[in-house]
């Protein structure tokens, strides 16, 4: 009889720990960040992006939008904003929905080039998404400084061109990069000046076991190069599932001060 409790303690365990993992998935928490950078283009004031990366099946919640909307001066997807089997009509919707917030910029994940691209591509381009593969978008203040968010193509392809990004950026700018991959970084000199770069890909590990995972939890690091920002993500990848790295976009105000990531 006892054998009998303790396996259904198991098993009730288990289950709860399953319901758990689903939740976890399946959250829509808008993280709120704050990035202070000695050299921010004072003229700007402040700059507040929504970031979201690797959507994959999910539908972005309007919970999400009504939280974010007249928040953020433009989105930035970055990457994995579907993957196979996900039907053109869902990636519509959620476009859609993020166009409710300001003007959407579009980074290309590996997931995203397992479907039709060159249609996802015109999709985009028919929603007035901007979608930077290897090239920057310049904003100017009043008084005639500028910030500069590029944006390079799909590492894993080898497909991304930091050089041409840059190229296209203005040189006397504040820099942001949008790159799936976190790993852009260790293409990133010094004397290139990109102040921050957001990524996602990793999922923060998605599922953690004793705290272990292949890919540690997303977050904010400061570099030699620069300050790299990785997302958990909002969607997953096999199994909707996770523990540890619980499903997240962002709102990251950016603005002049006296920096403090150390």
């Amino acid at each position: 009889m006892s054998l009998l409790w303790a396996g259904l303690f198991i098993l009730g365990g288990g289950l709860l720990l399953l319901l758990y993992m689903v939740r976890e998935a399946f959250l829509n928490k808008v993280m709120v960040h704050e990035l202070v950078f000695s050299d921010f283009p004072a003229t700007f004031g402040k700059v507040t992006i929504f970031f979201i990366s690797d959507i994959h099946r999910r539908i972005i919640s309007d919970k999400v939008i009504h939280e974010v909307k007249g928040k953020a001066d433009f989105v930035v997807i970055g990457g994995d904003l579907t993957e196979k089997g996900v039907p053109f009509e869902k990636v519509k919707a959620n476009l859609m929905k993020l166009k409710q917030i300001g003007p959407v910029y579009f980074v290309w994940g590996n997931n995203d080039y397992e479907v039709d691209f060159r249609k996802l591509d015109a999709i985009m381009h028919d929603l007035g998404v901007k979608v930077l593969d290897n090239t920057s978008v310049t904003f100017e203040s009043e008084l005639g400084e500028k910030l500069c968010l590029l944006g390079v193509d799909d590492l894993s392809k080898e497909r991304d061109r930091l050089d041409l990004a840059l190229f296209d950026a203005d040189q006397n700018s504040f820099k942001i990069l949008a790159s799936h991959f976190p790993t852009i970084t260790k293409k990133i000199l010094p004397e290139h000046e990109i102040r921050l770069v957001l990524s996602g890909h990793t999922h923060g590990g998605q599922i953690h076991i004793f705290g272990y995972s292949p890919y540690e939890r997303g977050g904010i690091k400061k570099l030699v190069n620069t300050i790299l920002f990785i997302s958990n993500g909002y969607g997953t990848t096999a199994l909707p599932l996770r523990l540890g790295a619980p499903a997240e976009s962002h709102l990251i105000t950016l603005k002049r001060g006296i920096e403090e990531l150390g």
